[in-house]
């Protein structure tokens, strides 16, 4: 069969673990340290000698399907069987995972011979959430010019090495300074939609045209636009239909569909997002925050700002500890487990207006489920990471002291600049 766009063998080349990294070599680019495993046992072994926490996934899937975040033997006893069964006789990859890292996703097209950025979205969350599920903004919100030129020329020199034509997706993220390449997609990504529609560009149909033949220079499209307003992509989740269904942000994509919040202020770009995927940001209230203890020093600032804006702030006893010895005033709440009223009698009767709740491993306990169940139950605002619940906290403050405006979405097309 003949091919268009695209080569199998570059894809291959992507897709498989030892050529991706001598491309990668080659390049001068780096990658979190990874190996390759055929088996449980040596999924184990190489896991270990590379150091939890690991990212374990298997090879030629989409979706993020048997992906997980590891941070114990343990963990990965628990799950690897169900990854190696996902793509029998291929083999399985363990990345180093990198805590607290920025992800940056970046979508690009290529003629063969020129390459240009569609554009550039920075996940609210840290690396470890599927971008289909991932919040976005774009352009990137926190990233230097100096960062994003690394970006710039990462991207070209993996579009010209993997001889791309037509749409290629990068997935880089940003630790400590460091930029490192987390995989490479030569092909359309599910953010080019959201691209297209931030720069005015429907760079599906000019990639259909590269594919079949055109140079991106008969096609008018020769520098990258970057918009000079905030774009926010935002998921929507299907939780309320799947009683009982794990409720948590991973790897693993579990969105069905994501909103597109627009606006001159990155706050309210956020808040609109919020709206649209519903049930949108509470301006005043209870708010229900009990987080992992890795998060609790966090949380403590998030705390202070919702309670200088009013809100009364409810949590369970570590929390709840943690905050008070911080001067914040908070009401305790009683666990699930520890009688009622607890917090799902609180959502339940109309007393919580948002809940900033963060898992403790890689499977929600029993507790935190039933809460963020109860939540979507009666449509509550919720934030599942601490990133999250800081980006939440911005836009309630630009709700609270800003005009919101609506605009078509024609409207912001040509209000871009070239990089």
């Amino acid at each position: 069969m003949n091919i268009i766009g695209t080569s199998p063998e570059s894809i291959e080349v992507a897709e498989d673990r030892r050529l991706f990294a001598a491309v990668l070599d080659k390049l001068g680019l780096r990658q979190p340290a990874n190996r390759t495993a055929l088996g449980e046992g040596e999924a184990a072994a190489f896991a270990a000698e590379i150091g939890y926490p690991v990212l374990l996934r298997p090879s030629f899937v989409l979706g993020g399907r048997g992906m997980f975040i590891l941070y114990s033997e343990e963990d990965l006893k628990a799950v690897v069987r169900q990854v190696f069964e996902v793509m029998p006789g291929k083999p399985v990859l363990i990345d180093k995972f990198l805590e607290d890292a920025i992800e940056l996703d970046v979508d690009c097209l290529s003629d063969g011979e020129t390459s240009v950025i569609g554009g550039m979205l920075e996940h609210i969350e840290y690396a470890g959430v599927h971008s289909g599920d991932a919040a976005m903004v774009m352009p990137p919100h926190t990233l230097g010019s100096e960062m994003l030129a690394q970006v710039r020329a990462a991207t070209y020199a993996l579009a010209r090495e993997l001889r791309v034509l037509g749409l290629m997706n990068v997935q880089f993220a940003i630790k400590d300074g460091q930029l490192y390449v987390l995989e490479v997609n030569p092909r359309a990504s599910r953010t080019v939609p959201f691209v297209a529609k931030a720069i005015g560009v429907p760079l599906a149909k000019l990639a259909a045209k590269v594919m079949a033949g055109k140079k991106l220079s008969e096609l008018g499209f020769t520098r990258e636009l970057v918009p000079r307003h905030w774009c926010v992509k935002e998921a929507v989740f299907p939780f309320v239909r799947f009683p009982g269904a794990t409720i948590a942000l991973g790897p693993e994509m579990r969105s069905t569909g994501e909103v597109m919040g627009l606006d001159a202020d990155l706050g309210i770009a956020f808040a609109k997002a919020q709206a649209a995927a519903k049930p949108g940001l509470p301006t005043g209230g209870n708010v229900f925050l009990s987080v992992k203890d890795a998060d609790k020093p966090h949380a403590v600032g998030i705390a202070r700002a919702l309670s200088e804006m009013g809100f009364t702030i409810h949590s369970t006893s570590g929390t709840a500890r943690t905050l008070a010895a911080s001067g914040i005033s908070v009401k305790h709440v009683a666990k699930l487990s520890e009688g009622r009223p607890n917090a799902v009698d609180m959502i339940k009767n109309g007393q919580i207006q948002m809940v900033i709740n963060t898992p403790g491993g890689i499977i929600p306990r029993r507790d935190e489920n039933l809460i963020r169940a109860a939540v979507y139950s009666h449509n509550v605002c919720i934030m599942t990471t601490i990133t999250g619940a800081r980006a939440a906290v911005e836009a309630i403050r630009a709700l609270r002291t800003k005009a919101v405006g609506v605009r078509p979405v024609q409207a912001y097309r040509g209000n871009v600049s070239m990089a």
